[in-house]
């Protein structure tokens, strides 16, 4: 058990190390969140970022990239998580509302009652 637990880690930082040194190429070394520019032993700050947040899905052209540093990647899997708590997403990529109320719903009856 040991031995496979060692061997998905290798395979996965092999897989990281390849798409991380491709976007690192690709795009300037600047966060897609803050602006911030990073250069030299800061460099180890600046993540890759899988839009889809599908970590196998690393499409040659770099299409499902963008780098972020540490703050702003940990800030973005932290909205993801507080949208999937409100809502799932429907195939289509729809979100489900998570609340039925609409409080303007009846505005317009009214405001035609009141004139």
């Amino acid at each position: 058990m040991d031995r496979l637990i060692a061997e998905a880690r290798r395979s996965q930082k092999l897989r990281e190390t390849t798409y991380r040194e491709k976007a690192l190429n690709m795009y300037p070394r600047i966060c897609a969140g803050c602006g911030r520019e990073f250069s030299g032993r800061k460099l180890r700050e600046l993540t890759v970022h899988h839009k889809d947040h599908n970590h196998d899905n690393n499409p040659a052209d770099g299409s499902n990239w963008e780098l972020l540093c540490l703050y702003c990647h940990d800030n973005e899997h932290e909205r993801q998580s507080v949208a999937d708590a409100y809502g799932e997403i429907e195939p289509g990529g729809e979100r489900q509302a998570s609340s039925t109320h609409s409080p303007f719903a009846a505005l317009e009856t009214l405001l035609k009652n009141k004139k």
